[in-house]
C-alpha cells in the first residue's frame, strides 16, 4: 500500500493557483491560497469557492436500501421524501458516533451517503456488514464524484448564471439533478459554512471545467477560492460540531446535545438502540457536559484539548477553537459541567500554558446569517 495521499481532481489546478497544500485525512487539500481571513470573509459577505472532493460517497440501491439504512444509521430515512437530504448519525453497537452524515434520496430506492473523509472507509465498512440480510447494495462511489462547494450570500445568483435548474425552488438539505456550465451534477442546497451555499456533485473529469466557470461567473461577485483553514473558522463560527473533535466513539449524540437525530419512533431495530435509549434516560436524569461557545476577553487562542476551568477546577475541555475573523475574538467550542453551562457563567476561564485566561460562556452558534 502506498502511504502518499491521494490527489483530487483539482490537485494541478491547486497548484497554479499557489495554494498551500496539506495532507489531511490522506489527502492533498489546499489549506488556503493567500489569507485565511479574506477567504473566510468572502464567504460571509460575498462568496467562496471550495474543492470538498476529500468527502466520501457512498450509494446504498436496491429494494430494502431504505430499510437497511433505516437499521444502520439512527436517523428515519423512511421519511426522506425524493430530492431531499437529512443529517444523521451512525453508531457503533455502544451508542459511540462512528460519524455524521448527509443522507441524500437520489430516487425511488437509491440513496447516497456522505461521510466525513477520514471515516469514509469506516463508514463504507460498517455499512456493508450491516447489510447482510437486505436486498440492498452498498457501492463506494468515492472515485465517481468530485465535489465543488459555492458558498456565501452571492452564491445563488453566481450559480443562476451558469444553470436553468431551479434554484429558488430548492430548498436547504434538498438537491436536485441539472448542468451547470455544461456539466452533469447533483446539485444540493447544503453547506458547512452557515451561509447559503450549494454543493456540486459532479464526474471527476468535468471538475476543473467546472471550477473555472465559476472561478468566471463569480468573479464580478467577488467569490475567490478557499482552503480548508477557512471553512474550518466557517462552521466554528456557525456552531457546526467536526467529526473528532465535537463527536467521536467515546461520545452518544446525547453527550454531543445531538440527540434529536435519534429517532426511536421509526419501526424495527437499529444499532446502538439499546445503548442510545439508556444515554437518553442518563442525559435527562443527570444532564452529561454541555456543549458551549466560549468567546475570549483577551487575545490568546483556546485549542483543542485545553482545559475550561472555574475557581482553579477542571470543568471541562475545548474541543475546538480559533481566532474568530467575524467577531474579532478567539472564540471555541467546549464541552463543560452542566452547571457551568448556562450563558455568562461567571468565573470561567481556559487554561492556556498554565494561565486561566478569562472566558465569556455563550450559546451557540456564535455567528447566525440573515436570512
Amino acid at each position: 500500500m502506498s502511504n502518499a495521499p491521494r490527489l483530487t481532481a483539482l490537485d494541478a489546478l491547486h497548484r497554479s493557483l499557489g495554494a498551500t497544500m496539506t495532507d489531511f485525512a490522506g489527502w492533498d487539500m489546499p489549506l488556503r491560497y493567500g489569507s485565511e481571513r479574506d477567504e473566510h470573509n468572502a464567504v460571509r459577505t460575498k462568496a467562496g469557492l471550495f474543492d470538498l472532493s476529500h468527502m466520501g460517497e457512498i450509494t446504498v440501491t436496491g429494494p430494502q436500501a431504505v430499510d437497511l439504512l433505516n437499521y444502520a444509521l439512527v436517523g428515519n430515512i423512511g421519511t426522506v421524501g425524493l430530492g431531499r437530504a437529512r443529517y444523521t448519525m451512525i453508531c457503533r453497537e455502544d451508542g459511540g458516533i462512528l460519524d455524521d452524515l448527509i443522507v441524500y434520496r437520489l430516487g425511488e430506492d437509491e440513496y447516497m451517503v456522505v461521510a466525513n473523509a477520514g471515516n469514509a472507509q469506516i463508514v463504507l465498512d460498517a455499512l456493508t456488514a450491516r447489510a447482510q440480510g437486505f436486498d440492498a447494495t452498498v457501492r463506494d462511489d468515492r472515485d465517481a464524484y468530485a465535489l465543488i462547494a459555492v458558498q456565501g450570500p452571492e452564491s445563488p445568483g453566481i450559480l443562476k448564471s451558469l444553470t436553468d435548474a431551479d434554484l429558488d425552488g430548492l430548498k436547504y438539505y434538498a438537491g436536485l439533478p441539472g448542468t451547470v456550465a455544461g456539466v452533469p451534477a447533483l446539485i444540493a442546497r447544503t453547506g458547512y459554512t452557515g451561509e447559503d451555499g450549494f454543493e456540486l456533485f459532479v464526474e471527476p473529469q468535468h471538475a476543473e471545467k467546472l471550477w473555472q466557470a465559476l472561478t468566471e461567473a463569480g468573479a464580478p461577485a467577488g467569490l475567490i477560492p478557499c482552503g480548508l483553514s477557512c471553512r474550518d473558522t466557517l462552521r466554528l463560527e456557525a456552531g457546526m460540531p467536526l467529526y473528532g473533535h465535537e463527536l467521536t466513539t467515546a461520545l452518544t449524540p446525547f453527550d454531543a446535545g445531538l440527540g434529536r437525530v435519534v429517532k426511536f419512533e421509526k419501526d424495527g431495530d437499529f444499532v446502538g438502540r439499546e445503548a442510545l435509549t439508556a444515554a437518553a434516560e442518563r442525559a435527562e436524569s443527570a444532564p452529561p457536559r454541555k456543549l458551549v461557545g466560549l468567546i475570549a476577553e483577551g487575545r490568546r487562542v483556546p485549542r483543542a484539548g485545553m482545559s475550561v476551568v472555574a475557581d482553579g477546577t477542571v470543568i471541562g475541555e475545548v474541543t475546538s477553537g480559533a481566532p474568530s475573523p467575524t467577531l474579532g475574538k478567539p472564540i471555541a467550542m467546549a464541552y463543560v459541567d452542566a452547571v457551568h453551562a448556562a450563558p455568562g457563567t461567571p468565573g470561567v476561564g481556559v487554561d492556556i500554558r498554565g494561565t486561566h485566561e478569562p472566558y465569556e460562556v455563550v450559546a451557540l452558534p456564535f455567528y447566525k446569517r440573515q436570512k
